[in-house]
């Protein structure tokens, strides 16, 4: 099996290639399957070609701490609620390059999120693009948090 470093850069490889036209349309298509989801959310600021997830004013983002664990705030407010504040929502929008079948994300590789997501108590989703959600398991390492789901361009997949 390739590690996790491996399989980061192939799936980061993979982001790169993909046309912005077809990051833009996924998102797009994305878009009713997000409205879906109800109630309290936490999300994230889409960096680089993570798919963009439409904020709403409330929605809980996070804010990396100096030790790499999250704090949150309500968009569009800058104010820290406290590292506890996700365990108070019922939706946690996550991003990954890769979730296998089980649940396993792959993330960019500094354990932020996996920190933050033992406190969560809401749905778990990951964000991806068509064809990040692989058959093949992906590396797990103990301190992993498996998912509950994932969101593509196609819809909601529950995993568990």
């Amino acid at each position: 099996m390739v590690d996790k470093a491996g399989r980061r850069a192939a799936a980061l490889a993979r982001r790169r290639a993909l046309p912005a036209s077809a990051r833009v349309e996924g998102d797009a298509a994305r878009a009713p399957h997000l409205a879906a989801l109800r109630g309290r959310r936490a999300a994230y600021e889409a960096f680089g070609t993570e798919p963009v997830v439409p904020l709403a004013p409330g929605d809980l983002v996070p804010v990396t701490r100096a030790e790499r664990d999250l704090d949150w705030r309500a968009h569009p407010a800058p104010a820290l609620l406290g590292a506890d504040a996700v365990a108070g929502v019922d939706v946690v929008l996550v991003p990954a390059l890769a979730v296998d079948r089980r649940g396993v994300r792959l993330g960019r590789g500094g354990g932020s999120y996996d920190r933050a997501l033992v406190r969560a108590r809401g749905l778990l989703v990951a964000v991806l693009h068509e064809g990040e959600l692989v058959d093949d398991p992906l590396p797990e390492e103990p301190h992993d948090v498996r998912v509950h789901a994932v969101l593509l361009p196609s819809g909601l997949v529950e995993l568990r």
